[in-house]
């Protein structure tokens, strides 16, 4: 892909509004949108986007309408009051490209323990050539660049030759049922980006997800018969070895060829614990979820059963838990993997645009968890991940690196030309 007269203002565009995009990343890296809170920059997105003259549309997802899905997570909670939002931009020309989504999740994992950060998670603040903030890298950035590219497609006055949504989403982090929930209100398209951090890199494969609820329990007292009693912390102990053990089994069978130079592909995480409520307590109840990572290919109801079996066997060893096992259940994310022929046109496309905006080759990644491109996936819709580099994702003072922010902005500026082309004026 060549620089033509219109790439060169578009990007020339893109270095005028840069500080317009960076303002706009601060703003919604202010918003604190964890689970259950994501209405409010919803609403801001949607205002940003009506803004930019797009037919914006929102609304909320229906869990019993997207329950039939292979993607589809099952959910605990409500969707009162969080929408998902669309902006779309259509061409009135006949159609000369292809049609596309530029997609991206606004919701974020919590930020606590907050007072180990060095900077308040939810004021973004730019220190030398980093931004630190929550989700500031995963994936705020992503969606800043996402629309400050279409931004700047419009300040040149380029004319679209296929029609472009703009999509932001929720529960990226928990289920993927917001994307979901747009692709089967008919909002699809002939291909997708999704700007999630890749540094820079086009994500071939990701791993399948799946979250598992163990409930174990015990014979609570007071502390001074404790011996005489059966702590529920203490016996959870067999099974998050367990887990542990489970994780080493499934990274020495032979690995997924998308995975095959990745040293660790597999993680098994236990994520929260609660057991207790007061220390002179011998605690009757402990609950642990935790996150299974396993190959594309695999069926997640496979897993769940596979993983269920193991952790009941693992009980055997001791005689409390063999006689009162655990309770094992899933909810959450029920992801298959996803993975890619590299030969696809969207690679291609991608590679283009990323040369014109780096002068190098894109190089191709698999990743070890997931993203909503396996949604994408379930609707035959070729989608890719390409997104900026930064740190510290889900922990501490994450950040994003902003020349690699303003880079993508180029890069998907490119890719929308030439994946959606340029309608030529008449003569």
């Amino acid at each position: 892909m060549h620089k033509t007269e219109t790439t060169e203002k578009v990007l020339a565009a893109i270095d005028d509004i840069w500080e317009e995009e960076l303002l706009f990343l601060k703003t919604i890296g202010s918003f604190k949108s964890t689970l259950g809170n994501e209405k409010y920059i919803q609403m801001y997105i949607k205002n940003h986007i009506e803004e930019m003259n797009l037919k914006a549309t929102s609304f909320i997802p229906d869990p019993k309408r997207l329950s039939s899905y292979q993607n589809y997570g099952h959910v605990e909670w409500s969707y009162e009051d969080r929408p998902v939002v669309v902006g779309e931009w259509k061409t009135n020309q006949p159609k000369i490209g292809k049609s596309l989504i530029l997609q991206g999740h606004i919701d974020v994992v919590s930020a606590e323990p907050e007072h180990l950060w060095k900077h308040d998670p939810y004021n973004p603040t730019i220190v030398g050539d980093k931004m630190y903030g929550r989700g500031i890298v995963d994936m705020k950035g992503g969606v800043a660049a996402m629309i400050y590219a279409v931004k700047a497609l419009q300040k040149a006055g380029v004319t679209l030759g296929a029609d472009l949504q703009i999509q932001t989403v929720i529960e990226e982090e928990c289920t993927g049922n917001g994307a979901l929930a747009l692709l089967d209100k008919g909002f699809v398209a002939d291909g997708a980006l999704i700007p999630e951090p890749t540094t820079l890199r086009a994500m071939q494969a990701q791993v399948g997800v799946l979250w598992v609820r163990v409930k174990v329990k015990g014979s609570g007292a007071h502390v001074e018969r404790a011996e005489k009693a059966q702590n529920a912390i203490i016996k959870a102990a067999y099974i998050i070895q367990a887990l542990e053990e489970y994780r080493e089994h499934i990274n020495s069978r032979p690995k997924h060829p998308d995975f095959s130079n990745h040293p660790h592909p597999l993680n098994v995480n236990v994520g929260t614990i609660n057991g207790g409520d007061w220390p002179s307590n011998v605690p009757s109840e402990c609950t642990l979820e935790a996150r299974i990572g396993f190959y594309p290919g695999e069926n997640p109801a496979d897993i769940q059963r596979e993983v269920k079996e193991w952790i009941l066997k693992a009980t055997e060893k001791d005689t409390w838990l063999k006689e009162t096992p655990p309770e094992v259940t899933f909810y959450g994310f029920s992801a298959p993997g996803s993975s890619h022929s590299p030969d696809l046109e969207i690679f291609d496309s991608l590679n283009n645009a990323h040369q014109l905006a780096t002068n190098e080759s894109v190089e191709q990644t698999a990743f070890t968890g997931t993203t909503d491109v396996r949604a994408f996936d379930e609707f035959g819709i070729p989608a890719v991940c390409y997104g900026p580099s930064g740190g510290n994702m889900h922990s501490v003072d994450e950040y994003l690196e902003l020349d690699s922010l303003k880079i993508l902005t180029k890069s998907i500026a490119a890719f929308i030309l030439n994946w959606c082309k340029e309608e030529q004026p008449s003569e």
